[in-house]
């Protein structure tokens, strides 16, 4: 079950990355990095 949970929380970390690379504006890629720092947490069972 673990293994679920962290192939979601890549996946979701993914498609972050992804979208802070994508946008153009400078709050947009700060947002996304903001969000993508729990998600790394998350992936490393750091809580």
């Amino acid at each position: 079950m673990q293994w679920i949970y962290r192939l979601i929380v890549a996946l979701v970390l993914f498609l972050v990355l992804r979208c802070l690379f994508r946008e153009k504006t400078f709050w947009g890629q700060v947002v996304a990095g903001l969000v993508s720092i729990p998600l790394i947490l998350r992936m490393l069972l750091i809580k």
